[in-house]
């Protein structure tokens, strides 16, 4: 946690802070061995970043003094991921190591490949998916939640979404054995889409290299689907 990330309701009169989460309470505690007097990075949720001096810690609460979360966050990445949904312990990582990295809008897919249970998991609660982006977001010191939209059906996605997506973007699909290497530190806007394990079935491939898609590889080495997302982004942005 590199961030001690607020909600508004954490802040009274614009100046005190105060935490009451077990979690928080235990990283303060336990990792940042924190004491009163010490001094942390904070950030409001969907604003700004700043220093907070930490004026009281116990089992229930800690109390900080604001002073001026008034610095922006980081950039994000001009992508917008597709992601066929993964496995749930694996979509927990893709969507922390994502959000870690700056992608501020994430479409989870289902493809042929996808198991239809996995979109009975948990992890899809909105709840769950939160707490994913959240710790994100204290780990980069970040403070602009993605958006995560949930597309059950591979054919009304290309139909009806799917269009709308490509408009002003530069469309790369990411499957093994395509003709293209990864590009490099490119900036242009991004549709980046990412298949399951197993990879995105031969008809998907045509149907999305035929939509507009530009088909990239990483090389030879068949990759970790959250291994493979944080590969792609961090080579192309």
């Amino acid at each position: 946690m590199n961030l001690i990330l607020l909600a508004l309701e954490d802040i009274e009169n614009h100046r005190l802070a105060r935490i009451t989460d077990p979690r928080r309470l235990r990283h303060l505690r336990e990792v940042h061995r924190a004491t009163p007097g010490d001094r942390l990075t904070l950030g409001v949720l969907g604003g700004g970043i700043g220093q907070g001096e930490l004026l009281a810690l116990d089992d229930r609460e800690a109390t900080f003094r604001l002073d001026g979360l008034d610095q922006p966050p980081p950039p994000a990445l001009p992508v917008h991921l597709v992601l066929a949904l993964p496995r749930p312990r694996m979509l927990a990582r893709s969507l922390e190591h994502a959000t870690a990295l700056g992608v501020k809008a994430i479409t989870l897919l289902h493809t042929r490949r996808v198991e239809k249970s996995y979109w009975q998991s948990p992890e899809l609660a909105a709840e769950k998916i939160h707490q994913h982006l959240v710790l994100g977001l204290e780990q980069a010191r970040d403070t602009l939640l993605p958006t995560v939209t949930l597309e059950k059906g591979f054919r009304p996605f290309m139909e009806e979404r799917l269009p709308g997506l490509l408009e002003r973007r530069r469309a790369l699909l990411a499957h093994p054995g395509m003709a293209q290497a990864c590009p490099r530190g490119i900036d242009d806007p991004t549709l980046l889409l990412v298949g399951p394990e197993g990879g995105f079935i031969p008809w998907e491939v045509e149907k999305l290299l035929e939509a507009g898609c530009e088909g990239i590889h990483l090389g030879p080495r068949i990759l970790r689907v959250e291994t493979a997302v944080t590969a792609l982004l961090a080579r192309l942005f």
